[in-house]
């Protein structure tokens, strides 16, 4: 029987896959990083039709910007590079942030603890809001993006700063990663592991205290409307079903009930998916709403 340590190797590759390969050999996350990483939010490489460009005023036909949130090992960028232009070219305004940075790991995010995370995301909401001059948000978030600002309103408030949260497959109950986390109580020293170098991943297995934190005491806040958007065939937030929110004011969609053909993914769903970015626009706009089918991809 190999030694437990060489156990630990490969399945501590598959849960933290590229992070893994990009941490320091000593990186541990820091609290103080990932507030002065806050500051560090894409200017220059974002478009200039509108995405991040805090010149830009919300018209009487949307009138509250729009703020993307990224999921772990993403950015505020290339996270976006397919919904932030279609929201844009439908005269939003539309702002993206960089959260839970760790040192020593440029590009890939959202491995920092997750109230940290949200704490990033309540300056950042702050910023728009005050360079808009709007009184609300709409928050758009992928994977834990569409998960994480839930402890912003729940616990810094925000659902007095936001109208709407679009949730596009968010970890809302948190994930067995198609079973993987099931397998950690078997390889001692992999759980701390996780929760040493990238706690925002640790803190996303069903069961961690701060997913039992977040849930206590119902999913929602009063005064947010909250959309679902999932896919049966995510492979990354697993169960499927688990992503669902329960309460007032809460639409669950499942993305094959819109479009049958529909194959999306984990990635896809957030990344390019024109019927799940129909939806998105539904929620965000739900006076003008038009049905999302399969024919959404050309809309």
């Amino acid at each position: 029987m190999l030694p437990w340590k060489r156990l630990l190797r490969p399945l501590a590759a598959l849960v933290l896959t590229a992070a893994v390969a990009t941490l320091p050999a000593a990186g541990t996350a820091q609290a103080g990083t990932a507030q002065a990483a806050d500051a560090q939010t894409v200017t220059a490489t974002a478009p200039s039709s509108g995405w991040n460009d805090y010149s830009c005023k919300p018209s009487a036909a949307h009138p509250r910007p729009v703020v993307l949130v990224h999921g772990t090992l993403g950015n505020s960028v290339d996270n976006w590079l397919g919904l932030a232009p279609y929201l844009t070219s439908r005269g939003y305004c539309v702002f993206s942030l960089d959260y839970g940075q760790l040192d020593g790991v440029p590009l890939f995010h959202g491995l920092g603890p997750i109230d940290q995370s949200a704490a990033q995301l309540s300056v950042f909401v702050d910023k728009v809001l005050s360079a808009t001059g709007a009184a609300e948000a709409d928050l758009v978030g992928h994977s834990q993006g569409g998960m994480m600002p839930r402890y912003y309103l729940k616990f810094l408030g925000g659902a007095a700063k936001v109208n709407a949260l679009v949730g596009i497959a968010p970890d809302n109950h948190g994930t067995t990663l198609s079973g993987l986390t099931n397998l950690l109580p078997y390889f001692p020293g992999a759980e701390d592991l996780l929760k040493a170098t990238t706690p925002g991943l640790a803190d996303q297995i069903i069961g961690s205290a701060f997913l039992t934190k977040l849930n206590a005491g119902g999913d929602t806040v009063p005064g947010v409307r909250y959309t679902v958007i999932a896919s049966q065939y995510d492979e990354v937030v697993t169960p499927w079903r688990s992503q669902y929110l329960s309460g007032s004011d809460v639409r669950n969609v499942l993305l094959q009930d819109l479009c049958p053909l529909d194959l999306s993914e984990h990635l896809a769903i957030g990344l390019l998916d024109r019927v799940a970015f129909h939806e998105v626009a539904n929620a965000l706009d739900p006076a003008h709403a038009t049905a999302t089918t399969c024919a959404s991809v050309f809309s």
